[in-house]
C-alpha cells in the first residue's frame, strides 16, 4: 500500500488566517452575549452585508473567518460588500443552535451600530452552509439571499444517520466491538474503530468491505483534490479508506458525544433501514461491486450480515432537536445558491439533491459542483463567482446562464493569486484550475426517513 501523510488543519472547514484589514475598512470586534464577533465595513459600502457562518472547529480558532477563503474576503470587501460573523458563544463543536441566535444578535448589532442594509446575505460553509439556509429560514424577512457552501444540506440527522451508517457498517464487517451511540469513553471508542480502518487497508480480503462502510454515506475514492479521480479500483477503495480512518470515524468519538450533548440524548438511528436501499442510492455503488468482484467475495453475503445486525432507536426529542436547528426545509422566498465538491467524502454532493427535494419553489434554487476531491476545497476565484451569481439574482429577480464554461472563465480572470485552495496532503495551499460543472448528484443514500 502506497505510504503517504494527511495533514488535517481543523474539523469540518478549513481555517486560514484572515487579511490585514485593507485602507478604506473599518474594522468592528467585540462580544454580544458571550458571542465573540467580527465586522468589516468598506468607507463605500455598497449597502450589501454578507453573515456568514462558520463551519465546526476541533479547537478555538485564532480569528473569526468572514468567508471560507481569505482571498475572498479581500476580494468582496474591494467591491464594497460589508462582512460579518459571530463565532458563537460555543465556537467548537456542533453548535448550529448558538449560530441560529447569535447571528441575529449580530444583524441587530449592525442595524443600531453600522445601520440597516439595503440586502442582506446569509453564506456559510460545512455546517455553516445548512446554518446559513436555517438562519434564513428561520428569519425570512431579514435576508435576500443565501448561499451554501459545501453545506449539510440534507440536515444534521441525514448527516449522523450516514455517520451511524458507517460506524455500523465498519463495527459489523470488521468485527470490531465499538458503542454505535453514546459511547462510555469516546475517545477510545473511536480510537478502536480507526485501528480496525487501518488494519483492513492493509488486508486485501478486508478491503473491499471498506469501500462497502465507505458507500453507505457516499464517501467517494477520491481524496487528493490536486488531482482526477483515479480509474484504478484498488487506488480508489485506498483512498475511501483515508476518509473514513481521517474523517468518518468521528462518528464514533468525541463528535458524537459532543452532538449528543446538545441534542439531549442520541438523535441517530437505523431501525428499518434497509442496507441494500441506501447502496443503491449510493454514486459509489459500482466500486463496491467491483471492489468485491476483484477479492472475490461475497457482497449478498455481507449485505446480509448488516441486515441481521442489532440496530439502534433514536431518542425523539434529540430528533426534534436536530430538525429544529440543522435541517433547512426548503422554504425559499428568496433565491438559494448551493455548491458542493463532485468528490467530498464530509458532506457529499447529494446533500444538494435531498435539499433541492424539499424546495418549494425550485426556481430560486440554482445548484452547482465544482469537479474536484475535497471538503470545501473551492478557491477564492469560486467563491466569487459563487457570489456574484447569487448577488446577480437578487439585484435583477434573473438567475444569469447557467454556463459553467462561462463561470470558468469568469474566475479565470480573477488571477492566480485567487486559484488556490487549502491541500490536506501537505496542510499548506495548491495552484487548482477552476471546475464549476453542471449538478449532477443523484439521490443522499440515508434518504429521509430511512
Amino acid at each position: 500500500m502506497r505510504r503517504f501523510a494527511v495533514v488535517l488543519v481543523v474539523v469540518l472547514m478549513g481555517l486560514v488566517a484572515a487579511p490585514a484589514a485593507a485602507s478604506g475598512v473599518r474594522r468592528y470586534e467585540g462580544e454580544i452575549d458571550g458571542a465573540r464577533y467580527r465586522v468589516m465595513v468598506p468607507d463605500r459600502w455598497n449597502g450589501t452585508l454578507v453573515l456568514w457562518s462558520h463551519g465546526a472547529f476541533a479547537s478555538p480558532p485564532a480569528g473569526i473567518p468572514l468567508t471560507n477563503r481569505p482571498e475572498t474576503e479581500e476580494h468582496l470587501l474591494s467591491q464594497g460588500y460589508a462582512l460579518g460573523a459571530s463565532l458563537f458563544r460555543t465556537p467548537v463543536g456542533w453548535s448550529a443552535e448558538d449560530g441560529l441566535r447569535d447571528q441575529v444578535a449580530l444583524l441587530d448589532w449592525f442595524a443600531g451600530e453600522v445601520g440597516p442594509p439595503r440586502r442582506t446575505i446569509s453564506a456559510g460553509a460545512s455546517i455553516g452552509g445548512a446554518t446559513s439556509l436555517v438562519l434564513a429560514e428561520h428569519n425570512p424577512g431579514r435576508f435576500d439571499g443565501a448561499l451554501s457552501l459545501c453545506g449539510a444540506t440534507a440536515g444534521g440527522a441525514a448527516y449522523w444517520n450516514s455517520g451511524l451508517d458507517v460506524v455500523f457498517a465498519l463495527s459489523v464487517l470488521l468485527g470490531v466491538d465499538v458503542d454505535l451511540v453514546e459511547a462510555a469513553d469516546p475517545a477510545a471508542n473511536e480510537a478502536r474503530l480507526a485501528e480496525a480502518v487501518t488494519a483492513a487497508a492493509a488486508d486485501p480480503v478486508a478491503r473491499p468491505r471498506l469501500a462497502l462502510a465507505a458507500a453507505l454515506a457516499d464517501v467517494p475514492g477520491w481524496f487528493d483534490p490536486t488531482a482526477p479521480r483515479p480509474t484504478s479500483v484498488d487506488e480508489q477503495v485506498e483512498w475511501a479508506g483515508v476518509w473514513l480512518r481521517y474523517f468518518r470515524v468521528w462518528a464514533a468519538g468525541p463528535a458524537r458525544a459532543d452532538l449528543e450533548r446538545w441534542a439531549g440524548g442520541n438523535p441517530s438511528w437505523n431501525v428499518g433501514v434497509d442496507y441494500r436501499r441506501v447502496l443503491a442510492r449510493s454514486g459509489e455503488r459500482a466500486l463496491v461491486s467491483a471492489a468485491y468482484a476483484a477479492a472475490g467475495l461475497d457482497l449478498e453475503a455481507d449485505l446480509d450480515r448488516l441486515a441481521a445486525a442489532p440496530r439502534v432507536a433514536p431518542e425523539p426529542r434529540a430528533v426534534a432537536y436536530l430538525a429544529r436547528t440543522s435541517l433547512p426545509v426548503g422554504r425559499t422566498p428568496w433565491p438559494v445558491l448551493t455548491v458542493h465538491n463532485a468528490g467530498d467524502g464530509l458532506l457529499p454532493a447529494s446533500n444538494g439533491t435531498a435539499y433541492a427535494d424539499r424546495v418549494r419553489q425550485p426556481e430560486r434554487l440554482r445548484r452547482y459542483e465544482v469537479d474536484r476531491a475535497g471538503h470545501c476545497a473551492f478557491s477564492a476565484a469560486e467563491e466569487v463567482v459563487a457570489f456574484r451569481t447569487l448577488l446577480d439574482r437578487v439585484a435583477t429577480g434573473r438567475w444569469p446562464d447557467a454556463d459553467v464554461a462561462a463561470m470558468n472563465a469568469a474566475a479565470r480572470a480573477l488571477g492566480p493569486a485567487r486559484q488556490l485552495i487549502r491541500n490536506p496532503m501537505t496542510g499548506g495551499d495548491a495552484a487548482v484550475s477552476p471546475a464549476f460543472a453542471p449538478f449532477e448528484a443523484g439521490r443522499y443514500p440515508r434518504h429521509l426517513p430511512f
